[in-house]
Formats: C-alpha cells, sequence, structure tokens
C-alpha cells in the first residue's frame, strides 16, 4: 500500500506508480509514503523551455571548463 499526504488530505494507491502520476496531476507539495520511506516534493515540476526557466526568467546557468 502507497500513501500520498497532500495538506490534510490522505490518498491510498496499490502501487508506486499510481501514487506518482496522482502526485504529478497535482502539480503541488506531497508526501508519498511506502515500504517504510518517505518522499517528499512537488513532483513533475516544469523546467527550462525555449532558455526560460518556469518563472519566465532566463535560465543562464553554463558549465565552465578548466
Amino acid at each position: 500500500m502507497v500513501v500520498v499526504k497532500h495538506n490534510l488530505d490522505t490518498h491510498e494507491f496499490q502501487s508506486l506508480d499510481e501514487a506518482m502520476a496522482f502526485a504529478k496531476e497535482l502539480g503541488e507539495f506531497v508526501t508519498i509514503q511506502f515500504d517504510g520511506k518517505e518522499v517528499v516534493g512537488v513532483f513533475g515540476a516544469t523546467g527550462v523551455t525555449d532558455g526560460k526557466c518556469p518563472d519566465g526568467i532566463d535560465y543562464s546557468w553554463k558549465k565552465r571548463r578548466k
């Protein structure tokens, strides 16, 4: 049994895949508990698109070579 906690709500799923899909749909901070482990965060967060971060700021990180 996999448990997803979001705010004060608790949802139970049969598999971790189902729990992760639910968490990605929510797009908010959740806690996933399974097999005595706990994983927290926002799952399915967006990334850099067309050189912009999700908040619209230019992505400027560059790997420096020595």
